[in-house]
């Protein structure tokens, strides 16, 4: 099912306080606006939320796996856990208020790394998707063959056209303390 408008998804039998809430975290404005809707779903429902940020090398694992440098696999997973809390900063100033929260940060592909985290019928997965999309992305597509459960895709919200074009012209000066 591909939502398109608003968060949508069959939750039927998915309200009792069994299974948990698993979202996907990248940073993104999609995934914050995920993650808020998750955090309201776990608390409606009493179900734990599990955030989980998917991370892989930037050159791959084929890559990686010619010249494997524990160091730098080390880097990067903090890289993600770093962009985890600050999406957690950015949509609630810390924990989400009113429900019990796990954070994770899983190597791997999140096609593959998201389904295999919600992997009970009563499991509740909630993705983000780019406002306006008319066809399902690949990550979606392959998390959609994946689930087992219910999937949530929540988009982001809207830029107005005017103000996309004001931001993509504003540099660092743009955004500095007047008067420091």
């Amino acid at each position: 099912m591909w939502p398109g408008r608003a968060p949508v998804a069959s939750t039927a039998g998915t309200e009792s306080g069994d299974g948990r809430v698993v979202v996907g975290v990248s940073g993104s404005l999609a995934s914050l606006a995920a993650l808020r809707a998750a955090a309201d779903a776990a608390r409606r429902s009493g179900r734990p939320l599990v955030a989980v940020t998917a991370w892989e090398p930037p050159e791959g694992e084929a890559l990686y796996l010619r010249r494997p440098d524990p160091a730098w696999a080390r880097h990067w997973r903090a890289e993600a856990r770093a962009r985890l809390d600050g999406a957690f900063d950015a949509a609630f100033g810390g924990a989400p208020p009113g429900v019990g929260s796990e954070r994770r940060v899983v190597r791997g592909r999140p096609a593959s790394a998201l389904p295999g985290l919600a992997v009970h019928p009563h499991d509740l997965l909630v993705i983000g998707t780019r406002p306006g999309r008319r066809r399902p992305s690949r990550l979606h597509r392959g998390i959609g063959a994946r689930a087992v459960c219910p999937v949530l895709t929540v988009p982001a919200p809207t830029v107005p056209r005017g103000l996309r074009r004001a931001l993509r012209r504003m540099t660092a000066e743009d955004f500095a303390l007047v008067g420091r």
